[in-house]
Parts: C-alpha cells; structure tokens; sequence
C-alpha cells in the first residue's frame, strides 16, 4: 500500500514470481543439459567442465576459457558458433546477445517463452559458471585510471545478474568454491534442488553487488573536489562465526 493505494507492478501476468505462479518454477530439482563457462580466474574450472561433460552436459564457452578447456580435451562449442557474432572491441563484447540471454532469461514453464525461443532458434541455457575480470586486484595492485577501467567486467556481471534473476530454471556459479559441490550433486542425484540454487543466486548477487560498491569508491576518489560522496556503499565478507551473540546462549 502506497498512500492509501494498491499499486500492482506493471507486467506481471503470470502469477506471482515468489510463490512460483505460472511459468517460474521455484520449487522443483532441476537437470543440467547445457552450460555456459567463462571465467577469468580458471581454478578448478577444467576438472568441473570435465566432470559436467563425462554427465552428458554440453559445454559452451567463451576466448580463453575454450583454449583452456580445449587443451585439456574437454569437449566445448566456442560461444560464437552459437551467437553467429563474432567477439568484438578486443573482447568487450562476446556474451551480449539474445541467443545467450535469451537461453538464461527464458521460464521454462512458460509456453509463450519456449515458443519465443523455438522461433528464434534458441536453447535454454541450464548451468552457468562465471568469474569476473579482477578489478578490485588491479586497483590494489595501483593501477591508474585507464588501466582499471578496462577491468570492469560487464558481460559476466550481466550473465550472473539474468542466471541469478532466473534461479528457478538456471544454476549460476560466481565462484571456484561452488564448483565441487554442485558436480557432487549432479552425480549424485542428477539434478540441483532449489535449495541450492536459490543459495547460489543469493551468492551470485552479493558478488555482482560487491563489485560494483568497488568500483563505485574506487571512483569517488576521483572525484576533484574531494567532498564525501553522496552514495557510500560498503560491501564487507564474513571472516568467521562469532562464538556467540550479545548474551552467551544467542548466535553470533
């Protein structure tokens, strides 16, 4: 309620996105047919496609990610040969296209959806993994202005944010850590429950959020007059559990 006024968001047809009305599917384990990897930092990323591909999932991937992956003989389709666009501006623009995210963004239970993508030839994208260009590093390292600029990660802030928006049908991965226990559950159970992608998403925002509060301050100390700015975001990771809260018998 607004001022005394019921305001309904503007588009939402299909029921509510949080009890998982029409096409969004919150609440159901899901199977992994095909993933998106590209990443920066490459730990551990050719044993997790290695074991995504022994399941039966096909690889799609992006410049340096395929060549490290297809050095390690790991089946993989250069993302180009899906997009039918090459990458452009020296690699700053290679994910940005509706083949990808329209694959990410798609409600699998939504029919108008599936026959969007039928149309337009474009597969639904189950699984993602992305790592981000290092900006916070190069900034820690003294990187000038220019310099810095070119690590902000854009395509692979916008894969996780529409993997992340879609969690109901889409596995999205933001960290190296998260690679062992998703392929565990895969060759467990061969699906991952929403319990885990829901966690996943939540992980996958924080990262995205953290990264922009980055370079948000990084930026304000360019600014020439110097002033407090007038937006201060603070982004912080938890360095351990606290023994105990205010009074011994509450959680820290």
């Amino acid at each position: 309620m607004v001022r005394g006024r019921t305001v309904q968001a503007r588009g939402r047809s299909r029921g509510d996105p949080v009890s998982g009305g029409g096409g969004i599917r919150l609440g159901a384990a899901m199977k992994v047919a095909r993933a998106l990897l590209s990443v920066w930092d490459k730990t551990g990323i050719v044993e997790f496609a290695r074991g995504l591909a022994d399941l039966g999932v096909e690889l799609l991937s992006t410049g340096g990610t395929a060549a490290a992956l297809r050095g390690a003989e790991v089946p993989v389709i250069d993302l180009v040969d899906v997009t039918r666009s090459p990458e452009i501006l020296g690699g700053r623009v290679k994910t940005l296209h509706p083949a990808i995210h329209g694959g990410l963004l798609a409600l699998r239970g939504d029919q108008a959806h599936m026959a969007e993508l039928a149309r337009h030839g474009i597969r639904p994208i189950d699984l993602i993994a992305v790592t981000l260009y290092p900006f916070e590093a190069a900034v820690a390292g003294g990187a000038d202005l220019a310099a810095a600029l070119e690590q902000i990660d854009v395509g692979g802030v916008t894969l996780l944010r529409a993997a992340a928006k879609n969690f109901g049908d889409v596995v999205v991965l933001s960290r190296p850590s998260q690679y062992g226990d998703v392929l565990d559950m895969l060759r467990r159970t061969g699906t991952v429950d929403r319990e885990t992608r829901l966690g996943l998403a939540r992980e996958a925002f924080a990262r995205t959020s953290g990264y922009d509060a980055a370079i948000a301050r990084y930026l304000d100390q360019h600014d020439a007059a110097g002033v407090f700015p007038p937006h201060l975001v603070l982004a912080f990771e938890k360095a351990q559990d606290l023994r105990y809260g205010e009074n011994p018998h509450q959680r820290g």
